[in-house]
């Protein structure tokens, strides 16, 4: 299985701690040595850095922990193959256009004898994931030939990933820049950050920070995992069928299916 890494702020913030915490689980720590990948929003613009190599062994994502990019909306991937070959255009996350804005995806899981109809949206690569990510955007498309706030679109929005769950395991995140939807399917987990701040230490390496030096008191910073990446804090693990909707790092709906 592959391991997600979400995260969703009220103003720009680095995610250099939790991203160092998630690489070494990329062949060290962990198995997942297919290629990773790491999308930060900056506004419309979107910055992506992939590498089909695995993460703990990656030039880019040692350029990626060296340089603290600060976003209000970040979606990362370590990839475990299991439907596709390990290459560039099989790598996590994905991305589209739709209605002028980037649509981000990343996807944990895998879905059986998966073949949807081919429509405006087409897979580049031959992952499952990247095909459902199409399939997503298709049915956005169709049920709302014009833009409308993200409030209208989730009951597709959740219908889609519950007819997804269907046909195997589907963990997702996935964002336009304004906000941050999750879907689990098996597994997923986050913890939101807030005054008072404390320390955080990682499981995966020997690193340490003190949030309480590094933010202001009006900070607030929810990040998603698929497995926690810290020993010392608590994480909320979600349930079965369970989806958050997130903005500035705020939980602003969810729900069960």
């Amino acid at each position: 299985m592959c391991e997600l890494l979400g995260m969703s702020a009220n103003v720009p913030t680095d995610i250099v701690f939790s991203f160092t915490g998630l690489v070494q689980r990329g062949g060290l720590t962990g198995p997942h040595r297919d290629g990773w990948g790491i999308g930060f929003y900056e506004g419309r613009g979107l910055r992506l850095f992939q590498d089909p190599r695995a993460s703990s062994e990656s030039e880019v994502a040692q350029l990626v922990r060296r340089y603290p990019i600060k976003s209000e909306v970040v979606i990362g991937h370590i990839r475990q193959a299991n439907v596709g070959r390990v290459c560039l255009a099989n790598t996590h996350p994905f991305v589209r256009e739709m209605w002028g804005r980037n649509w981000c995806f990343a996807h944990n899981g895998q879905l059986s004898d998966f073949r949807p109809v081919l429509s405006f949206y087409r897979p580049i690569g031959d992952t499952d994931s990247e095909a459902a990510f199409c399939d997503l955007l298709n049915r956005l498309r169709t049920a709302f030939p014009e833009p409308v706030p993200i409030e209208m679109m989730l009951p597709s929005l959740i219908n889609s990933c519950a007819q997804y769950r269907k046909q195997g395991v589907f963990n997702c995140l996935l964002s336009d820049g304004d906000w941050l939807f999750s879907f689990c399917s098996t597994k997923l987990a986050h913890i939101t950050r807030r005054a008072p701040f404390g320390p955080a230490q990682l499981k995966d390496a020997d690193m340490r920070v003190d949030f309480q030096a590094e933010t202001t008191p009006n900070d607030v910073v929810t990040v998603l995992v698929t497995e926690p990446l810290t020993d010392n804090e608590r994480w909320s693990l979600y349930q079965p069928g369970e989806w958050r909707l997130w903005r500035s790092g705020e939980c602003v709906a969810h729900g069960q299916v």
